[in-house]
């Protein structure tokens, strides 16, 4: 492999939330009739070039998930549904998320787009792991990373992270 297939592609808005440590972006390949296989591949390969240890995956559904060992990429799906229990799929990922990052690996957090949820459950780790101490600040700290507003459904998301 040479040139740009040897590197890859950056995964669309991707934003480091903990820098080196801790990053957000879309899908890989894209979400739902945009998605490519091709650009999932080479962001894939760029994803591992980068040095991140593990993909988790808040797809409701297992899509893709093949992608990653077929690149030799770890991966975790925590499926976060928006009708479900919320507070279990936290409860699982956030100790998860502490433990991955004290090890020194590399994170990325995604589900179909970068939105509400994804942004809602970074901000809401940042409250749980004590590392900013208001959800308010949080949750506007990870709006600039991202820049894009966060809506109702994030904002809940930090709401049960500062309860748990």
């Amino acid at each position: 492999m040479k040139g740009k297939w040897a590197t890859g592609i950056v995964p669309r808005n991707f934003a480091w939330v903990i820098k080196d440590h801790l990053a957000v972006s879309e899908r890989p390949g894209g979400y739902a009739r945009t998605h490519r296989r091709v650009r999932r591949q080479e962001e894939i390969i760029w994803i591992r070039e980068q040095g991140f240890a593990r993909v988790v995956s808040l797809l409701t559904s297992p899509h893709n998930l093949h992608a990653y060992d077929e690149l030799g990429v770890k991966w975790e799906h925590l499926p976060l549904d928006p009708h479900g229990d919320t507070a279990a799929v936290l409860a699982e990922l956030y100790p998860k998320l502490r433990d991955w990052l004290a090890a020194g690996e590399r994170i990325l957090v995604h589900q179909e787009e970068l939105g509400d949820h994804v942004q809602g459950v970074v901000a809401g780790y940042l409250v749980w792991a004590k590392l900013i101490e208001l959800p308010a600040q949080a949750i506007a700290i990870v709006e600039q990373i991202t820049q894009r507003q966060m809506g109702p459904a994030g904002r809940e998301l930090v709401a049960i992270a500062r309860r748990m």
